[in-house]
């Protein structure tokens, strides 16, 4: 049986297969199914694209067949969503979003009433409900859209820092990517009395992550220096991710941000257990500047899905990924978002009189390497012992400075090569050769 669900919803080029109008009704009909068997209410959101709404029609049609409500808050971000979707008493929620992909790549994130990403059982029955009852057409109606619900998710955002924090003064810059965060972001800043100059938050359908946004930083860069700004803020397509950039115009990425989070709130007691999730693909160098301040570092797999089970399952407070993508835990119901994570950080700065570049400083990374390998099938790497051999031998000649770390990405037929150790030049060599070593074993096309 063909897996529908990637690592983070379904995901694929705009009105094809699933992704069809024909194929998002068959979705709605199985999630409404599955996850409100009973009837209820859904709750909707889109992105900055151009098929958005088409497709979000789509799928409530399939919802309404179901006996399922749908609402939608128009356009929003994927946390923005969860997080109406937990507090309006709705059996699940559904954005309509691909993230840091192009415009012409489109797809859905399913959420529980409680706002949590699916189980892996829930997502089974819908795709095993899928799989036997494909297809479904019904008439795609018209939504209705809550104005007033982009209100209360920045009133949301605006109280998850201190009461009475003013944020006068400061002059930021915001890039939305033109996305799901164009109308909110600028309002909760402005809000909070910042002076904002927005940037890519003028979403036209097509423009999505176009030179924007948190995978391509290099406008805002420019931007926080021309105007002198005292931070810089960058979200991707859907809003769940959040890079920085500092006053000098230095990237400040997702391990910066943990690094500055986690020493602040330690150093003030606020965490009773001083540790915090990072991935594996976290740098050495944020365990090493964690340690320094007394924070542990609990370690996980790649993904939002696997911080959020390791925050659960060792009850912490905070966790992320070196992309941006940072999880408070029960004090934001487990929901990663950007503009809340761009806010925790403001906090810091306006509570500690410190600039950006200054509280990220602790943090130096160790040289690292990261290469993608064009695959044409994906077997167990541990199986492969010729792969397995050279990565013992280089994980020996680097001893405890530095690592290798071999995996599969989960949407694209790519393997991963990651180096770490003292030295970049030797790394980059070794890690040349172990990508070779994978081509060659796999038969990557030409």
């Amino acid at each position: 049986m063909t897996t529908i669900f990637g690592t983070d919803g379904i995901r694929g080029r705009a009105y094809e297969g699933w992704l069809g109008l024909e194929g998002m009704a068959a979705i709605g009909h199985a999630a409404g199914s599955v996850l409100a068997p009973q009837g209820g209410s859904a709750l909707l959101g889109h992105d900055g694209r151009r098929s958005g709404p088409d497709l979000e029609r789509a799928f409530a049609a399939g919802l309404l067949a179901a006996g399922v409500a749908p609402t939608s808050c128009g356009l929003t971000t994927t946390p923005g969503l969860a997080w109406l979707t937990r507090t309006g008493a709705h059996a699940l929620g559904a954005m309509v979003s691909a993230s840091h992909n192009p415009a012409e790549d489109n797809g859905i994130k399913l959420f529980s009433g409680i706002g949590g990403k699916l189980t892996d059982a829930d997502q089974d029955a819908i795709e095993a409900r899928l799989h036997a009852q494909p297809a479904h057409a019904p008439e795609h109606p018209e939504l209705a859209v809550d104005p007033g619900m982009l209100d209360r998710y920045a009133e949301h955002l605006i109280a998850s820092v201190g009461p009475g924090l003013s944020l006068k003064g400061l002059n930021l810059v915001l890039d939305c990517a033109n996305g799901g965060g164009s109308q909110v972001g600028p309002l909760a800043l402005e809000r909070l009395g910042a002076n904002v100059h927005a940037l890519a938050c003028a979403p036209d359908g097509m423009n999505i992550n176009q030179g924007c946004g948190s995978t391509k930083p290099k406008a805002l860069q420019a931007s926080v220096l021309e105007r002198g700004a005292h931070l810089g803020i960058a979200l991707d397509g859907d809003g769940d991710r959040c890079i920085l950039v500092d006053e000098t115009g230095a990237l400040v990425h997702g391990d910066h941000i943990l690094m500055v989070i986690a020493r602040w709130a330690v150093s003030r007691g606020q965490y009773p257990d001083p540790r915090v999730v990072a991935t594996v693909m976290s740098n050495r160098g944020l365990h090493r500047a964690l340690r320094e301040a007394g924070v542990g570092v609990v370690e996980v797999p790649v993904g939002d899905r696997a911080v959020v089970e390791g925050l659960r399952r060792e009850n912490l407070k905070l966790g992320g990924e070196q992309s941006g993508h940072i999880v408070f835990g029960d004090e934001n119901a487990y929901i990663g978002d950007g503009m809340f994570t761009a806010l925790r950080v403001l906090e810091v700065m306006v509570l500690s009189g410190e600039t950006l570049s200054s509280l990220a400083a602790p943090y130096v990374p160790m040289p690292q390497i990261l290469l993608n390998v064009p695959v044409l099938s994906k077997p167990e790497l541990a199986t492969l012992a010729e792969v397995m051999a050279l990565t013992q031998s280089i994980e020996d000649e680097l001893g405890d400075d530095g690592r290798v770390l071999l995996r599969y990405s989960g949407t694209e037929d790519l393997a991963r090569v990651m180096v770490e150790g003292i030295n970049q030049d030797h790394i980059n060599g070794r890690a040349r050769e172990l990508a070779d070593l994978i081509r060659d074993t796999l038969g990557a096309p030409a």
